[in-house]
């Protein structure tokens, strides 16, 4: 009892987590995308594809004009402005056989794990490329000279520095020649956030506590916060992953996942004696988003805005409560991470076995933190000078009691019933010289829903497919030097416009978009980075309206003619580009159409008019209201005819009989020949038809009557199926090649001079009574014929003895009785 209490108090607490974003309702959350783009209607694309798989790791130098793509087995290097552009540079990195035959015999699959997944892929200093890959479950890695690209042929062995398994999550950075790496390495080992290469190597402590409890990361960044700040501050590392939750004791919440940040010093030495190659400086705590214990965090995306304390993190989430899947976007502001970085810890508690707020002492300097001046100034000059007692507490209180909110403290999007799986972000300044962030999400389904932030609430752009076959987005790169955003995924990586300024077609539609790419200049909507006079264009990013009162779209609008007859019912198709817009209809400029009129019905396909009458004539217009502007979709003049009385073909009050004419006897007489001539092509066919079966029959000499004893009275009946060949030879010489039931008049002969003819068979065991068909006259072997074998009767011409009519009419009546009785239940897999 107490357990389900337990479990219905988390399911109360989840449903008030929901009601916390109180603030907006789902409804507001689950904005609609304006656009729908599909694959086919898209414009501009750039698509890169080989015959390897899995292009999921991107690095972009937009610099260099150079977009590096690892992929399964190969790395490539395109040019950034047309991926799609053939003078691109290949290597192939592929696993040998030996490594892949001993990966299968691991138990490993042969489709998706034994092969060389690159994992990493990051510039090492100015002529060197540093690249790691999982090699069949053997990973390694290698220098490639950016000028040659070719690969080395030495490379490093890669075990603690890439996961094996190529499903893992993994995040990687190379800051100032140190690799920065977190994952679980080895299929048994814990995970570990590491620190490799030319520096001292450092990992996250494996005490009873666990620093990481069965973590998958997502995402890690580098904040410089030592720029340009006179505390002397040290640059730091965040990662951002999903572990099982040890704040509850609850058994429900054992393997709930939460998702984490934490953070490390980029100049940690580890400690002298107590935290040896360990982090002296790990901390973590809670990122929530919007339903605690039932989100788990999917990809992370870092946006810096030029001072370090600015910087925001944007990171999507998977929801899932009970029947409910959906997917969310929250917010996060490094200096609220900070705050909680500088707030209570939490320690675990023997006695009550779960953990809970530190309320005794903190030593000094606080455990956790960079060394910086003050923190010289006192003596401690690196990691290795803190005291025992820092140490060991950091030691035993990796976990923050404060939990890191959202901005607002609520989410910025929800969708149900979608899966996002990447985020890029792009902060644009609009022509009002306010800055919007415009985030390009990757769905699991291989869409990219481009949506622009405005006063904390979202507004989708617009919807697109960018892969005909359903596949998840696995990476997002955007590109303002190209205007492009790099989309990889499994089959390939696709190149599209961040702005697609020319997709929209009018002012009020350019306006309405509320991209702020686009501008319009009073022709046409165009970029406005590449626009010549921004002052002359409009844009209205706050309330997307503004701006279009001296351009109209009904010159645009061809006006289309529909002549129907009364009573009929007649279309007028109306198609809404925005999803966002209602639909209004008016009739002569004056009325408009209500639908309760009995004739009217609007729907998202047009106006549907039922019955039509004469007093339906008129023009009419279809209207997309859209925030409060109205434009001209299309415009309809519909006529209506009456429909005049069918004639009829005799007077009641002079009824008039009509002669045949010449051409009425004609056509008859005409009539008459064509079916003649159709009757005896028929019977024709039926006559040749039985002639070219008789013919058969005599070229296979079999079935034909016997010319010996002919006054015999016994009868022989013999069945031969194709399914007996391997009989004796004796049985052999008489048997025929397509196995036929022959029923032969006479006394069969004991010797023949010419063939060796076998004895008569002995007469036919009686059939049963229960036969299911009731029929107990025929022998045994007639019970069940399929389309192997089949009876023919051979006979003598002149034959009258009275057991052979007998046996004729009996037979007879067997077969009459067989049209009525159904021997097998697929009757075309039976014959006679």
């Amino acid at each position: 009892m107490k357990k389900h209490l337990i479990c219905y108090l988390i399911a109360l607490y989840a449903i008030e987590a929901i009601g916390y974003s109180s603030k907006k309702s789902s409804r507001d959350l689950d904005a609609t995308p304006r656009i729908t783009v599909t694959y086919n209607e898209l414009s501009d694309v750039k698509p890169f594809h080989r015959s390897v798989k899995n292009y999921s790791t991107l690095l972009l130098e937009d610099e260099n004009g150079i977009l590096y793509v690892g992929a399964r087995g190969a790395i490539f290097a395109l040019n950034s402005s047309d991926i799609s552009y053939e003078s691109q540079k290949a290597i192939r990195w592929e696993v040998n056989f030996t490594e892949h035959k001993t990966c299968t015999e691991k138990g490993k699959n042969n489709q998706t794990e034994c092969f060389n997944h690159i994992r990493l892929l990051q510039r090492f200093n100015e002529t060197h490329l540093y690249v790691c890959g999982t090699y069949a479950f053997v990973p390694k890695c290698a220098y490639i000279d950016v000028k040659t690209f070719i690969l080395p042929s030495t490379f490093e062995d890669g075990k603690e520095k890439c996961p094996y398994d190529p499903a893992r999550g993994y995040t990687s950075l190379i800051i100032d020649g140190a690799l920065y790496t977190a994952t679980r390495y080895e299929f048994r080992n814990h995970p570990d956030i590491r620190r490799n290469l030319y520096q001292l190597l450092l990992k996250t402590e494996e005490s009873p506590m666990l620093w990481l409890n069965d973590a998958d990361f997502v995402s890690s960044a580098l904040v410089q916060e030592s720029l340009n700040e006179e505390v002397g501050d040290d640059d730091k590392i965040y990662y951002f992953f999903n572990e099982r939750a040890v704040e509850e004791s609850s058994s429900f919440l054992d393997k709930t996942q939460v998702a984490r940040v934490a953070r490390v010093c980029k100049s940690d030495m580890g400690g002298k004696k107590i935290l040896q190659k360990k982090w002296t400086s790990f901390l973590k705590a809670r990122l929530v988003c919007s339903i605690p214990y039932y989100e788990t965090l999917k990809a992370v995306y870092t946006l810096e805005t030029g001072s370090w304390n600015n910087t925001i993190f944007y990171g999507t989430f998977i929801l899932q409560w009970r029947n409910m899947e959906a997917s969310a976007i929250c917010q996060y502001s490094v200096s609220d991470i900070q705050k909680v970085f500088e707030g209570p810890y939490m320690e675990y508690q023997v006695a009550s076995r779960k953990w809970s707020r530190l309320e005794g002492d903190v030593p000094k300097p606080r455990p956790g933190t960079c060394i910086t001046n003050e923190l010289r100034n006192n003596g401690y000059n690196s990691s290795q000078d803190l005291p025992n007692n820092v140490l060991d507490f950091v030691k035993l209180h990796p976990l923050m009691y404060e939990e890191v909110k959202p901005v607002g403290e609520q989410p910025l999007l929800m969708k149900k019933n979608i899966i996002y799986t990447r985020i890029a972000v792009d902060r644009v300044k609009a022509l009002d010289d306010k800055f919007y962030d415009v985030l390009f999400i990757g769905t699991g389904d291989g869409w990219i829903h481009k949506a622009v932030v405005i006063n904390n609430n979202v507004h989708i752009i617009e919807e697109i497919q960018v892969f005909r076959r359903p596949q998840p987005v696995e990476n997002l790169v955007i590109s303002n030097k190209q205007n492009s955003l790099y989309i990889g995924a499994q089959s390939g990586v696709i190149q599209i416009p961040l702005s697609n300024c020319k997709a929209y077609t009018s002012c009020y539609d350019c306006i309405l978009s509320r991209n702020p790419y686009c501008g319009w200049d009073g022709e046409r909507c165009r970029d406005i980075f590449t626009a010549k006079d921004r002052a002359q264009m409009t844009q209205d990013m706050q309330n997307g309206n503004g701006g279009c009162f001296n351009y109209t779209d009904e010159a645009d609008s061809v006006k289309k003619l529909r002549t129907v007859l009364t009573g009929d019912d007649v279309l007028l198709q109306c198609d809404l580009k925005s999803n966002l817009a209602r639909v209004q209809w008016i009739v002569n400029d004056t009325d408009q159409v209500e639908e309760n009129d009995g004739h009217f019905r609007v729907g998202i396909d047009g106006l549907l008019i039922s019955d039509a009458q004469m007093e339906h004539i008129g023009e009419y217009k279809c209207f997309s209201e859209e925030q409060g502007l109205q434009s001209v979709i299309s415009v309809y003049t519909l006529n209506i005819l009456m429909k005049h009385p069918k004639e009829k073909p005799y007077s009641e009050s002079t009824p008039v009989v009509q002669l045949p004419t010449a051409a009425s006897l004609t056509s008859r007489k005409m009539e008459v020949v064509y079916i003649s001539i159709i009757t005896f092509l028929g019977g024709l066919c039926i006559v040749l038809t039985i002639v070219l079966l008789y013919v058969s029959c005599q070229h296979k000499r079999k079935g034909t009557y016997a010319m010996s004893n002919s006054q015999s009275n016994n009868v022989e009946l013999q069945t031969v199926s194709c399914n007996f060949k391997e009989k004796s030879e004796d049985n052999m010489n008489n048997s025929y090649s397509d196995g036929c039931l022959q029923i032969i008049p006479g006394e069969a002969p004991t010797a023949s001079p010419s063939r060796g003819a076998p004895p008569p068979p002995p007469p036919p065991p009686p059939l049963p009574s229960e036969f299911t068909n009731g029929i107990g006259t025929l022998p045994n072997m007639l019970r069940k014929m399929n389309g192997n074998s089949y009876m023919l009767l051979r006979q003598n011409e002149e034959s009258s003895s009275p057991l052979y009519n007998s046996f004729t009419e009996e037979l007879s009546k067997i077969l009459e009785k067989r049209k009525h009785t159904q021997l097998v239940e697929k009757l075309d897999e039976s014959s006679v």
